[in-house]
């Protein structure tokens, strides 16, 4: 997922910008893994598009307050429901915030990222941020399918005040199998 797209932050989102059906979706502050859960039936699975070490888009870094050339490790993965993508999701997390308990991240495999945050009672989240994106930005097989504009949103999560960023794309087969 390459989400060099313009990113916006709102105090509250005008309904101008976010269409009706994608306020539920993208403004919930909750647990997205459980609401895939939810969603599906208990139908939900994450595939690991990839997981290494890189340097984060500069946009990233200077959202995790990471100099532009350190390494983080990025994690791309889509989140399934009925064996279908629902939501492609990006993390970088920074050297600095694998530490202790947070070690834990760089072994998740096929384990969301969601179930680990929303466990842990040293997590807080920073203030969403929202993006209209086209279907280009996907590197996925799946992406000639897609028909128009794609929402995603990202966030940062303090773990014991270190950052780590996650970035999700939203995919229209969300919208048809609502909660």
């Amino acid at each position: 997922m390459s989400l060099n797209d313009r990113w916006h932050a709102f105090r509250r989102v005008p309904s101008f910008y976010l269409p009706y059906e994608w306020r539920d979706w993208i403004l919930d502050r909750g647990s997205l893994t459980q609401r895939l859960i939810q969603a599906s039936n208990g139908d939900f699975s994450v595939k690991v598009i990839r997981q290494q070490w890189l340097n984060p888009n500069h946009d990233e870094a200077l959202l995790l307050g990471c100099p532009i050339t350190s390494y983080a490790l990025i994690r791309e993965v889509e989140l399934l429901c009925h064996n279908e993508p629902w939501v492609i999701a990006r993390s970088i997390i920074p050297s600095s915030t694998l530490r202790g308990e947070e070690r834990q991240l760089k072994s998740l495999g096929n384990r969301s990222l969601g179930s680990f945050l929303f466990k842990s009672k040293a997590m807080e989240r920073g203030p969403l941020q929202i993006t209209q994106a086209s279907p280009e930005s996907l590197t996925m097989q799946t992406r000639e399918t897609i028909q128009g504009s794609l929402w995603g949103r990202r966030s940062v999560f303090y773990l014991h005040k270190r950052p780590l960023l996650v970035s999700e794309l939203f995919l229209p087969s969300i919208l048809s199998n609502k909660p």
